[in-house]
Formats: C-alpha cells, structure tokens, sequence
C-alpha cells in the first residue's frame, strides 16, 4: 500500500510532464550545428555518424544553417 501511495504522485507528474507542447521552432532556438574534426568524425560509429548527419541537415534544412568551409 505505501509503495502504491509512493507511487501516485510520481506517475501523475510523469504523465503531466509528458504533455507539455512547445511552439513551432524551438529546435532552431536551441540547437546549433555539430561540428567536429574529421579524426573525431571517422571515430564514430555508423549510427552515430547518421545522426551526425540528420541533425546537421535538418537544421539547415529548417534553420538555414550553412555547411562550414
């Protein structure tokens, strides 16, 4: 019963928490572009580099972020 009691608080703001919104670009307030040296690059790992990759797209996809020289 009293890990029941524990329990209640802890999920109603798990469940709250999880129904914020946020307005439309907010990604582009908070995110810049990764940039790494080409060592580092070539040391992560397939999906690592994917990410790597999508992130970096996506924000000059929908942030206008330029490549780096």
């Amino acid at each position: 019963m009293r890990l029941t009691l524990l329990a209640l608080p802890i999920w109603t703001a798990v469940l709250l928490a999880g129904c914020q919104t946020h307005g439309g670009g907010d990604f582009c307030l908070v995110e810049k572009p990764w940039r790494i040296s080409t060592a580092a690059y070539e040391a992560l790992s397939k999906p690592q580099k994917q990410d790597f990759v999508a992130h970096n797209e996506f924000g000059e996809k929908h942030c206008g972020w330029k490549p780096s020289p």
